[in-house]
């Protein structure tokens, strides 16, 4: 709902958006922008999008668990967002922490994107046409590891940095595969990029894929009503349960784990998996039950999953 004249934002300050400075992650601001303008019958000039560049996007010649993992991310942002410098951070859910900084939310989901992961080749249109030995870029651990499992014959090579510069890469010959997320494609319109998309029984997503979060100070009641008018609640019911599953399994770049929640009437439906990061093994479950329940089940679905991997399963052998 609109908010009242009388609740409006101060119209001398523009509301200070806070994003990563990629061109994907410019496009989710502007996206959530759109929605607030919308939303509140609001001007452009009544928001400020502010670029901000991140560690984890400093240093591409590392893999991200050698260097701190996904909260390297949003540090940055989340300091500028509790410090006052912005108002709210818009963030791709599938890179965000599970622990939050003290005195920082995230209440507010836009509706989800595709989920699937995108194979991406300028030869090959998927992953079965690959010839024994291909060699395949991603950053991902989690694909990695899925790959690995399914394919142990590949090569596997580091491959950071944002579209642009993995299709670059792909035209020098540093691989002859990659994976994006079709969410991103999505939103840069470029879908015609991926030679296909991989359903989630072949290659179960990570947790919360193509899902915006948008973040706020806990006791910002100006933020909090703008951003409750765009809020999807289905998406934040799907990305709670995952999550849950994610934090019982204290996840992190260096844990190969993906997810899927799916809304069925008044029920959700919960799909899990842990995988070695060789990809040696991979263990899966799932969990069905009321939508209240989601970040129960989550976190039992997680439980149960811990009690079946043996001692060490997330180490690197």
């Amino acid at each position: 709902m609109p908010l009242a004249m009388t609740q409006m934002p101060d119209p001398t300050r523009p509301l200070r958006i806070g994003t990563r400075a990629s061109v994907l992650a410019l496009a989710q601001a502007h996206e959530t922008r759109d929605r607030l303008m919308a939303a509140h019958g609001l001007p452009s000039d009544a928001f400020q999008i502010v670029p901000m560049t991140t560690t984890g996007d400093q240093i591409q010649n590392r893999a991200l668990k050698e260097i701190g993992g996904k909260g390297l991310f949003t540090r940055e942002i989340e300091e500028a967002l509790a410090s006052g410098a912005i108002d709210i951070a818009v963030h791709s859910m599938k890179d965000m922490p599970t622990i939050q900084p003290d005195g920082l939310v995230i209440d507010c989901f836009l509706p989800r994107e595709d989920v699937r992961d995108a194979f991406v080749s300028r030869k090959y249109r998927s992953i079965a046409e690959l010839p024994q030995g291909a060699v395949v870029g991603s950053s991902s651990l989690r694909r990695r590891a899925q790959l690995a499992l399914r394919r142990p014959d590949l090569q596997l090579v580091e491959f950071r940095g944002n579209v642009q510069t993995r299709l670059r890469k792909l035209d020098e010959g540093v691989a002859e595969a990659t994976f994006l997320a079709m969410a991103g494609l999505s939103r840069l319109g470029m879908t015609e990029v991926a030679q296909s998309a991989i359903e989630p029984q072949d290659m179960l997503p990570a947790v919360a894929q193509g899902c915006i979060g948008v973040e706020r100070r806990a006791g910002d009641s100006m933020a909090g009503a703008l951003l409750a008018a765009i809020h999807d609640g289905p998406s934040g019911q799907r990305v709670t349960a995952e999550r849950a599953f994610l934090a019982r399994l204290d996840g992190s770049c260096e844990t190969p784990i993906a997810a899927l929640a799916l809304l069925e009437g008044g029920d959700i439906w919960l799909r899990g998996e842990i995988l070695r990061p060789d990809g040696s093994e991979a263990l899966a479950g799932e969990r069905r039950g009321p939508v209240a329940d989601g970040p129960e089940l989550g976190v039992d679905l997680a439980e149960e999953l811990l009690s079946r991997a043996p001692t060490g399963f997330f180490d690197w052998r």
